[in-house]
């Protein structure tokens, strides 16, 4: 156990935790030096169950034999720090969660087709930039059988410490990459492509040949501007919820697990 006392928010090694912004985290210019921060023993626990690779831990001394034991066993000798909950919390910017932070190592960036191999429901989350969001999608996707996920560039990252705290660690139990041109690349792909917007065009999201197609790519949008135009109409079915009490739309996390648990694909048991 290489467990190392800090005393000082100085300390060389814990900057991770603290002095890097997630954009410095993901490190563009060197993606084989990117980072992410997980938090929890159950989130870390459910990352390394995935094949996330630790790096270093943040630890509260009273932790180290106790909730974060089991992780720090699984981890081998990287580095623990620790130190009074106080000056890790003057560290960080916040109590920490159980105790426990783990630096882990981002994976390569996959590609579409890979993620899309096997998938008959994929969801695309379209300029959604909200963290919390992000985990919550990501949390219903998992749970309710969504194949994969795929995210433009101009959504928040679901490696962003908050959207991995929120999903529960969800963000690595479902395939998800990047897409770029969404509707060219999932028609390519044999996908027939489901945009959530209220339209004028709309059809109920209990349409019976939007519920029975074989492969199938919901699009969620922010649920301030929605989906852009290009998206909406370039898709092959524009979808809504029905409202009641004159409500316009759902939190796109909300209408997210609506919409999945609809539209899931049909053998889903």
């Amino acid at each position: 156990m290489n467990v190392i006392e800090i005393t000082t928010l100085g300390h060389p090694g814990v900057e991770v935790f603290a002095a890097l912004t997630e954009a410095q985290l993901r490190n563009r210019l060197n993606p084989a030096e990117a980072l992410f921060i997980v938090e929890s023993p159950k989130v870390i626990n459910t990352a390394l169950d995935s094949g996330m690779e630790p790096v270093s831990l943040l630890c509260e001394r009273r932790h180290i034999e106790g909730d974060a034991a089991g992780i720090i066993e699984r981890c081998g000798d990287i580095p623990v720090y620790t130190g009074e909950r106080e000056l890790l919390a003057s560290l960080t910017g916040y109590k920490l969660t159980r105790g426990v932070l783990c630096a882990m190592r981002r994976p390569a960036e996959r590609s579409v087709e890979e993620v899309c191999r096997d998938a008959s429901r994929v969801v695309v989350i379209h300029g959604v930039v909200d963290t919390t969001n992000i985990g919550a999608i990501f949390r219903a996707a998992a749970a309710l059988g969504i194949d994969a996920v795929l995210l433009t560039r101009d959504s928040c990252d679901p490696l962003n410490r908050r959207s991995v705290r929120v999903s529960m660690g969800s963000v690595f139990l479902v395939p998800w990459t990047w897409i770029d041109s969404p509707l060219t690349k999932l028609h390519e792909l044999g996908f027939r492509t489901a945009a959530m917007a209220l339209d004028c065009n709309s059809i109920g999201i209990d349409d019976l040949a939007l519920m029975s197609e074989p492969r199938l790519a919901i699009i969620m949008g922010t649920e301030g501007d929605g989906l852009p135009k290009e998206a909406i109409h370039g898709a092959d079915y524009t979808v809504m919820i029905p409202m009641a009490h004159g409500v316009d739309s759902l939190n796109v996390a909300s209408a997210a697990a609506i919409a999945f648990w609809q539209l899931r694909k049909p053998n889903y048991d």
